[in-house]
């Protein structure tokens, strides 16, 4: 018995996410206050995608395009395809800058198909929503905040990829720099070493550690909290910019980290008034989003989530 798919629109708003945060390298991530919306329907053939702000023009407006690739992916795992697909996107997360942009379209594309189909959300449960998402990123810390919400502890087993979701501590209020320069997962992942010294591996696992304090219960320790020595100075000489505005933000006292793969700057502290990144950046002050990929139309709304699949933690 084929699948039903339903026959109005359906909508998901995904949320722009931060990764890394310092020392939680691939596996911790935050969620954020700016949003790509997204729109899906079942058409009765062929696929094609509208494109609105960050990247009109640029992003590929048929099966090529990443949400209607995660579609049809969520679509393989339910056991049938739509004989077509007609998606909108109105981004405004930037691309390739470090604020999780691939994930959000991963994950939007994931919940659109899951809401496009008659009791979807039995079938694929935010626990399998999670292992497509991150199987087709290749690493879990930004799909986890960008599905889940709030700041997220993400990790691989034999199954796939899991994730917890923590509240962060009112007060929390990060502050992102986005440069106009572009900057690519692939090259920054391509600087980092093979191997890295033990006595840098216990370090960054105590800061990890202490950060998930700092976030969550107590966030005057989140200067140390973001100490960092397992990428982000490998990744220095490709960003400059960057490591240059990291280190002021921190000779300040403020508790600044490279956003993903960069090349954003995410402040986790309150930054000076009177302080002043250049002309080439553009700061935001962002709050943390509690909901993760919300869709609103059609069959998913996220269920009561067990620490089995999705933990939810206060």
């Amino acid at each position: 018995m084929g699948l039903t798919f339903v026959p109005d629109p359906v909508a998901v708003r995904t949320p722009a996410t931060s990764a890394n945060l310092g020392p939680g390298f691939d596996s911790l991530g935050l969620a954020l206050t700016l949003y790509d919306d997204l729109t899906a329907r079942v058409t009765g053939d062929g696929f094609r995608v509208t494109v609105v702000g960050q990247g009109a023009g640029e992003l590929p407006e048929d099966a090529e395009h990443l949400v209607i690739r995660a579609m049809l992916a969520t679509f393989d795992e339910l056991g049938e395809r739509p004989p077509g697909l007609h998606v909108e996107c109105v981004n405004r997360i930037p691309q390739a800058r470090g604020l999780g942009s691939s994930s959000a379209a991963i994950v939007g594309g994931v919940q659109l198909a899951r809401a496009l189909v008659v009791g979807g959300t039995e079938l694929i449960d935010d626990a399998a929503a999670l292992r497509i998402a991150a199987r087709m990123e290749g690493h879990p810390d930004n799909v986890a905040p960008c599905l889940l919400g709030g700041f997220t502890v993400a990790w691989t087993e034999g199954s796939g990829a899991r994730a917890v979701r923590l509240l962060p501590a009112e007060g929390v209020r990060p502050t992102v720099f986005v440069p106009s320069e572009r900057g690519y997962t692939a090259s920054a992942r391509a600087a980092l070493p093979s191997e890295v010294p033990h006595r840098d591996a216990a370090f960054n696992a105590g800061r990890a550690a202490l950060l998930t304090h700092a976030l969550t219960s107590d966030p005057s320790m989140l200067f140390p909290a973001t100490e960092d020595r397992l990428h982000q100075a490998y990744r220095s000489a490709g960003m400059p910019g960057t490591a240059s505005l990291v280190a002021a933000l921190r000779s300040v006292g403020v508790a600044a980290v490279v956003s993903g793969a960069g090349p954003t700057v995410l402040a986790l502290s309150e930054v000076p008034g009177d302080f002043h990144p250049g002309a080439e950046w553009r700061g935001e002050v962002l709050g943390v989003d509690a909901d993760g990929a919300v869709v609103k139309g059609g069959m998913v709304e996220h269920a009561e989530r067990g620490p089995v699949a999705a933990g939810r933690t206060s």
